[in-house]
């Protein structure tokens, strides 16, 4: 016999950071019965494969840097052995597996349901979940919210032998430290991996289509970082395309790719395409209740995170929002849970002036309008302050050891309203928060000014540019 079916309040489809948050707090703060959905490990990509396993990545590989660094400041710091990525990868998929645990303690905590299967839309109101028995469980919802985020974009329909690559996901599966990586993708995931590789003593090889890459970022950002990687020895194929590529055996595998400088091949022992994410939509039945989509398959919302059906909500990777950040489905989540169940009948997340990250080599920080994007806006009221130094760090180190630090504040009108920070350069994530609180409260020019700096930090340049 099949199951009875469930009936809740809010049922949440994907176990990520964003529909739990919005789990949770539906049932946790509002008391609604709340039943969540989740096919594979709770946490969704930031926790098992997105910023959190990165982000540790990169604490080695910044680690693997200030060894180096540490001569020109006196110390002789002997390796006895090289990096031992086989057991950083057992700490660090040990550290994911315990926040798995964590995040259904939470759920627990705040008795949200949690059910490990895959679910498929019925009706708007109605959704069946395959357990991983086989069984089959019809769960009946007043409101739905489809949260299940995205995956990788494969290449294998377009570039032969493709798949003998792994994927951004398929990263932190790497048991082995190559001797040798191909990157294909010029967004900030292809960009923090190629800077983690280079650091940890990994040739690495990056593949872009353009002449630069985090081509989204304003263009000081991509001159600057683009510049940087080449100094520090990563090999930029500028203008590339790949054609296919042949396994070589012995774990060798051989690309083939026109770039700049023409045709050429390259054996390497890893290659991972890192060209993008698509929604998590397959086999989910969106098509049943006619709910709309973009022409790349995200679901269409409003601010409200309203879909086109009424009582069915979407939030996270899987809308045509843009920002594809953890922190931003956590706040769309529980705003949504704010206005459906708290009251708050107009709470909804502001998609403006969002800071971000990347943590390349060095770390980038950017939030508001770029310098192009301002003017196409703002026309002639645009202003804009910029620096590039060297920042006191690198004092005591040989000039080709030294990397940049460059700023851009983005202002308009009579007022200098910041519209626009672009930073590049050591502690650049810490430091974008606090000036992110301060453009989204409307802080100017003058604002800055009036800031007394901190000094000695790279930090203070921001407040006392001219």
């Amino acid at each position: 016999m099949a199951p009875i079916p469930k009936e809740c309040d809010y049922l949440v489809i994907g176990g990520g950071s964003g529909g739990l948050a919005s789990g949770r707090r539906a049932s946790g703060m509002y008391g609604k019965k709340v039943i969540a959905i989740e096919s594979k490990r709770l946490g969704g990509t930031c926790v098992n494969v997105g910023c959190v396993p990165k982000k540790v990545t990169w604490n080695a590989a910044a680690i693997a840097e200030s060894i180096h660094d540490s001569k020109a400041y006196g110390f002789s710091v002997e390796h006895t052995a090289p990096f031992n990525w086989s057991y950083f990868k057992q700490k660090r998929d040990a550290y994911v597996k315990r926040l798995n645990g964590i995040y259904e303690k939470n759920l627990q905590n705040d008795k949200v349901e949690y059910i490990h299967g895959r679910a498929s839309i019925k009706s708007k109101h109605e959704v069946e979940v395959t357990l991983d028995n086989g069984d089959k469980q019809l769960i009946k919802a007043t409101n739905i919210l489809i949260a299940v985020g995205g995956h990788p974009t494969k290449p294998e329909d377009k570039i032969e032998g493709a798949s003998l690559g792994t994927d951004s996901d398929g990263f932190f599966d790497i048991e082995t430290q190559p001797k040798k990586v191909a990157i294909i993708g010029a967004g900030y995931i292809a960009v923090e991996f190629a800077g983690m590789f280079h650091a940890l003593g990994t040739e690495t090889h990056l593949f872009i289509r353009h002449e630069t890459f985090l081509r989204t970022f304003d263009p000081m950002v991509q001159e600057k970082v683009v510049a940087e990687y080449e100094r520090q020895g990563i090999i930029i194929h500028k203008n590339s395309s790949q054609s296919k590529v042949v396994d070589l055996g012995d774990g060798v595998k051989q690309i083939h790719y026109k770039d700049s400088k023409g045709e050429g091949t390259l054996d390497i022992d890893s290659i991972i395409w890192a060209i993008g994410r698509s929604p998590e939509t397959e086999g989910l039945g969106l098509e049943k209740i006619g709910i709309k989509t973009d022409e790349k398959g995200h679901i269409i919302v409003d601010k409200y995170q309203n879909t086109n059906v009424d009582n069915v909500f979407a939030l996270g990777d899987v809308v045509n929002q843009g920002f594809e950040l953890t922190p931003v489905a956590i706040a769309a989540g529980r705003r949504l849970s704010d206005r459906l169940f708290g009251g708050k009948k107009d709470a909804h997340l502001e998609y403006e002036n969002i800071p971000s990250v990347v943590f390349a080599h060095p770390e980038v920080g950017s939030i508001g309008l770029t310098e192009p994007a301002a003017r196409k806006k703002y026309g002639d009221s645009i202003k804009v302050y910029q620096a590039s130094f060297t920042a006191m760090y690198y004092a005591m180190m040989e000039q080709e050891d030294k990397g940049p630090t460059a700023y851009k504040i983005v202002c308009e009108g009579p007022n200098e309203r910041v519209v626009g920070l672009h930073i590049l350069g050591i502690g650049s994530a810490e430091m974008l928060q606090g000036f992110g609180v301060a453009i989204k409260m409307g802080a100017t020019k003058a604002d800055f000014d009036k800031c007394v700096a901190i000094h000695p930090t790279s930090a203070e340049e921001l407040v006392t540019m001219k």
